[in-house]
């Protein structure tokens, strides 16, 4: 069984990648240390934004990102509060990207 990486060092691995690939991003919310569940939204700048939750996929077993919202920034906003108000250790990073990319595809990412 594979060693899980704690809550703050994927995230500072994650906000490196995003630096590396010129994505501008933030945490907005820190969560708890070492197991804090991640929640991802994706400002496309026009006023539109998407955010994304770590769910484990329940055919596979695997950790997947599935999208939570994707519509009106506002609207997004009021739902990531929504999520924080039922989750206090939850962690919250905001990405800065015209074209929505969040390199969530990517391996590892999921891990």
């Amino acid at each position: 069984m594979a060693a899980r990486l704690t809550t703050d060092l994927w995230v500072r691995a994650y906000l490196k990648r995003l630096e590396l690939a010129n994505i501008p991003a933030y945490v907005t919310a820190h969560g708890q240390q070492s197991s804090g569940a991640v929640l991802i939204k994706c400002a496309r700048l026009d006023g539109t934004a998407q955010s994304y939750e770590r769910r484990t996929d329940l055919m596979s077993g695997a950790s997947v990102w599935m999208e939570l919202h994707d519509g009106p920034e506002r609207e997004v906003d009021a739902s990531i509060a929504r999520q924080r108000g039922f989750d206090p250790d939850l962690w919250v990073i905001e990405i800065e990207s015209r074209d929505g990319r969040t390199l969530l595809d990517e391996d590892g990412l999921s891990d």
